[in-house]
């Protein structure tokens, strides 16, 4: 990766040789065995970006990692599936566990995807685990380029959209980011569309603010005044038209 100038590889296990003991006679005498995974089964790389070291895991030779779960796909024609594509998983180093979660390390996390993305042509998808979708790499590098760039959070991608059994519309994967879920309550969700692009709006405020713990009042897109209420269990953020 010497074109990407953010990127720096610190660590490649295949690098790390270890010392063959050797008697004075010139016989080699038996290793110890290791403490550590032995070298065939070692198959990540230590990444570091602006400051950041991220693990890349499921590197040949060794076994791919398991391929995750897809309920939403964004920019592609169909699901990724384990037939035909084997998984790569790039998480935060050991050093920034407790603060996977914040904003400066998701942000330096997906940068990094986005710069594997442009480094190697045949990545088919992105996946990210929180809200289960597959996203395209084409539109990954774009509203991610944007989001780094000072432009609105990724919401269609880095969250996604359901239907719920009573006809709201709910984000899922916000929890992720902020510990709460968007509902756009009936009958503002009747007309999907418009309340999806609703959602991302607010997706976008809230991952800025960083949820509500009350209510207040907003004024959607087509001038109609809505309510937006922290559910009593604090789990959801409630949208209805007031």
């Amino acid at each position: 990766m010497a074109n990407q100038r953010a990127v720096n590889l610190t660590h490649d296990p295949a690098d790390d040789v270890q010392l063959q003991l050797v008697a004075a006679e010139g016989e080699a005498l038996d290793r110890p065995e290791p403490m550590d995974v032995p070298m065939q089964d070692v198959r990540w790389l230590e990444l570091l970006r602006d400051g950041l070291m991220f693990d890349l895991s499921g590197l040949a030779s060794g076994d791919a990692m398991p391929f995750p779960s897809v309920d939403h796909i964004f920019d592609l024609k169909e699901s990724p599936a384990a037939i035909g594509h084997e998984a790569l998983q790039l998480k935060p180093g050991h050093h920034l566990v407790g603060g996977e979660r914040s904003i400066p390390v998701v942000k330096g996390l997906v940068a990094l995807a986005r710069d594997l993305v442009h480094h190697f042509d045949d990545i088919e998808a992105i996946v990210w685990p929180p809200s289960s979708s597959a996203i395209g790499p084409r539109f990954f590098e774009s509203v991610i380029t944007a989001w780094l760039d000072g432009g609105p959070f990724p919401a269609l991608g880095l969250t996604a959209f359901r239907e719920t059994i009573d006809g709201a519309i709910q984000s899922i994967g916000l929890d992720y980011w902020i510990n709460q879920e968007l509902r756009i309550e009936s009958p503002l969700s009747i007309d999907k569309v418009t309340a999806t692009r609703l959602g991302v709006r607010l997706v976008n405020q809230m991952v800025l603010v960083g949820g509500i713990d009350g209510g207040e009042r907003i004024t959607a897109p087509d001038g109609n005044a809505l309510v937006m209420r922290s559910s009593q269990n604090g789990k959801f953020i409630r949208v209805w038209r007031e």
